[in-house]
């Protein structure tokens, strides 16, 4: 499927362009975003590497990866990247991630992310099984997987090495039923 392009009240996922580069550069360049995740702050060349293969992945048939820009519906401004990656040991199923720009933090704009994530996921693609993983230090993601319907399922196990050293993972999971049945709580809808 593509394009893809989804909006909720306050943010949009659309597809990435070269352009966007510098911006995604704000989110996977600082140290604060990157904490939590598996990689250190990546330089501007690794950053427009990343977008041009993000941007090659979205043309490719069949589609397995979705990295989509995270975007202020009314500035349009890119605040962070959200990514849907289908399991090719699992059908109709994906993992997820994002991250936003640490100045937009503390304004549920990371539920608001997930959750057309979600709406992406399951009813774009008809997903049955979507779920992420998060360090189990991170408890802001927490909550927001649990904000957005996602329910914590376990550890895995030394799963992200960094520094030198094993860190574990916390996954959380939503199934389509499960989506379907919140839909009448959810702030995402559409338009």
């Amino acid at each position: 499927m593509y394009p893809i392009s989804r909006h909720s009240r306050r943010l949009s996922l659309r597809e990435l362009s070269h352009q966007d580069a510098e911006e995604v550069f704000a989110v996977y360049g600082d140290a604060r975003a990157t904490e939590h995740m598996s990689f250190h702050p990546r330089s501007r060349d690794e950053v427009e590497a990343i977008v041009a293969r993000f941007i090659t992945s979205a043309t490719m048939d069949p589609r397995q990866e979705y990295a989509l820009a995270v975007t202020n519906t009314s500035s349009g401004q890119l605040i962070g990247v959200g990514r849907l990656a289908l399991d090719p040991h699992q059908p109709r199923a994906a993992t997820f991630g994002f991250a936003l720009r640490p100045d937009t933090w503390g304004h549920g704009y990371g539920t608001e992310t997930v959750r057309l994530l979600l709406a992406c996921a399951f009813e774009d693609l008809e997903l049955h099984r979507v779920w992420g993983a998060r360090s189990p230090h991170n408890t802001a993601s927490a909550r927001t997987m649990d904000r957005a319907g996602l329910s914590e399922e376990g550890y895995i196990r030394e799963h992200i090495q960094r520094d030198g050293k094993w860190r574990d993972s916390v996954t959380h999971s939503i199934l389509d039923h499960e989506y379907r049945n919140a839909l009448p709580h959810k702030e995402s809808q559409d338009v």
